[in-house]
């Protein structure tokens, strides 16, 4: 039943989407922090920035976003990140693109943890001088990020699906070889099982353990 698949790199597909995966979600995390940073911020023009940002970006399709990593930025301004071959410039540009679009969410849902803070404790960090980033820093962002592991935990599940995106720049993730395959092989139904299958293997052990990490963590008021 499953002789089509010799000839086809199924895990190497799959260890290119857990790739995009885990690279797209640090860098989303960290520009995320920081954007959420800027929406809370004190200063007008950094809070104008975020606000925008996060407005603009969540409303553009991630398709179009990395459609533009490749034609606006490599071919167009000969943006390369410092790669030589095209096959490794397609999967940076993806990543670039998928950290610039998951961040957004990433700082919404991080916004949403700010806001449960008691303003208490930021009245009380700054009675004894803390400045914002300090405030921020110690006081406000290990609470916010304790009480938002299940939103960001949707947002991870979200990314790894999102991936599929990157085929349309001819990155060989598992999208682009489930294509390949149908066109190549009479076995429609199977296929779409199987890439399926792939990807409830990688999404529902992560929101299962990340789950029971976000109880574990969870603020008690």
């Amino acid at each position: 039943m499953f002789d089509f698949l010799e000839g086809y790199d199924l895990l190497g597909a799959f260890w290119t989407t857990v790739q995009l995966t885990v690279y797209s979600a640090i860098g989303s995390l960290v520009w995320g922090t920081l954007l959420a940073a800027m929406r809370v911020s004190p200063v007008p023009l950094m809070r104008g920035f975020g606000t925008v940002y996060v407005n603009i970006v969540r409303n553009i399709p991630l398709t179009v976003i990395i459609v533009f990593t490749s034609l606006g930025l490599f071919q167009t301004l000969g943006v390369s990140l410092g790669a030589e071959d095209f096959t490794t410039i397609n999967f940076r540009l993806a990543v670039l693109g998928l950290i610039a679009y998951t961040s957004a969410f990433v700082c919404e849902a991080l916004r949403s943890g700010i806001n449960t803070v008691p303003l208490g404790q930021v009245e009380a960090a700054r009675a004894i001088g803390l400045n914002f980033t300090q405030t921020l820093r110690l006081i406000v962002l290990p609470q916010a990020f304790r009480s938002v592991v299940g939103p960001l935990t949707n947002v991870l599940i979200a990314l790894t699906k999102n991936t599929t995106v990157a085929a349309a720049i001819g990155v060989a993730e598992a999208a682009l070889l489930m294509r390949e395959m149908i066109e190549n092989e009479a076995q429609l139904i199977l296929i779409s099982a199987i890439f399926a299958f792939g990807f409830i293997c990688l999404t529902l052990p992560t929101g299962l353990f990340l789950g029971w990490i976000a109880k574990k963590v969870a603020v008690k008021r």
